[in-house]
């Protein structure tokens, strides 16, 4: 009995940050789609998406300098690909899909990215997860896609599905998002996930400076008031919305699994109606149903198993959660 009260107290204990960690993420990640469309005042999606991670590898260098002596050198290069899959090219991806398609449905296609995370995982790297951690995914799926259409369907809102070729680039963006998280889980686990992020977006700083420099942005007039506020929107979205986010990001893949972080996706919807209850919108007893739906499949995915003693065989590789 006193053994099982030891073994329970530090099993809650890393729970609970695993969970602040998630909450802490759904924050920013959905609190950035305003900084995202305050950039758009004065600048274009490429020097906006260039910009954002421009910033957040220029908060990170100084950490850098120590941290990389800290890595392997042969983790390099996989470390420099993790951070084009998972910040550089879906920064560019979403920044310029999102001028083109609406909001409610680039929301719907970025949270995909749970189930690129599954079947990346299970094709590319043979990992056998746990049916009822799919159950869960396609549950909060199932919640969210109710939660942004059901309103259309109602007759409040019309979602708009010109320009529809844009949304491949979301896809894209969802489908290196999967496979990034996949190479974070296994091929840099056990290595530091604040050295993680802090020496990757570090290497971005050379991409980014080449792209701001060929799009003209340093010859932009930043005496004017709407630069100075864009500039400032893109350079929080970096610093917060990438460098803070991907530290905290990497440190949640490794304490809770591939699986559970990239449900952060999820929870983004709560927050856009948190803002939405701040400015007084009102909240409709079907988003209370849809986001109900969507904390259900959260918890199928992250709710652990029962395990089971395995006499005949090798344990099972079943991702974290």
């Amino acid at each position: 009995m006193c053994r099982r009260s030891l073994n329970f107290v530090p099993l809650m204990s890393n729970r609970l940050i695993s969970w602040t960690i998630f909450l802490v993420l759904c924050l920013i990640w959905g609190s950035s789609f305003k900084l995202m469309k305050d950039s758009t005042a004065a600048l274009t999606a490429s020097q906006i998406a260039a910009l954002r991670i421009f910033s957040a590898g220029a908060v990170f260098l100084p950490f850098a300098v120590f941290h990389i002596r800290k890595l392997p050198a042969k983790k390099l290069g996989m470390l420099i690909l993790s951070a084009v899959f998972g910040n550089l090219l879906p920064a560019f991806l979403f920044a310029i899909a999102m001028t083109k398609i609406d909001g409610s449905l680039g929301g719907i296609l970025n949270s995909l990215t749970p189930i690129c995370v599954a079947v990346i995982g299970i094709v590319f790297f043979k990992d056998r997860i746990q049916s009822q951690k799919i159950m869960g995914v396609l549950t909060g799926f199932l919640g969210l896609v109710l939660l942004i259409l059901m309103p259309a369907f109602m007759g409040d809102k019309t979602i708009s599905f010109d320009n529809i070729s844009y949304t491949l680039l979301v896809l894209l963006a969802t489908f290196l998002y999967g496979i990034n998280v996949n190479m974070v889980s296994h091929y840099l686990k056990g290595l530091n996930p604040v050295h993680l992020a802090t020496v990757s977006l570090a290497f971005m700083l050379i991409p980014t400076s080449l792209v701001l420099w060929q799009q003209h942005f340093f010859s932009l007039d930043f005496n004017n008031k709407a630069v100075q506020h864009s500039v400032l929107a893109s350079a929080a979205l970096g610093v917060f919305g990438s460098a803070v986010a991907t530290a905290l990001f990497y440190i949640l893949v490794q304490r809770a699994g591939a699986l559970f972080a990239s449900l952060v996706t999820y929870g983004i919807p709560f927050i856009a109606l948190g803002w939405g209850l701040f400015d007084n919108e009102k909240i409709t007893w079907v988003q209370v149903i849809c986001l109900s739906i969507i904390l259900l499949g959260v918890y199928l995915a992250n709710r652990p198993e029962k395990k089971k003693v395995n006499l005949s065989g090798p344990p099972s590789n079943d991702l974290p959660g």
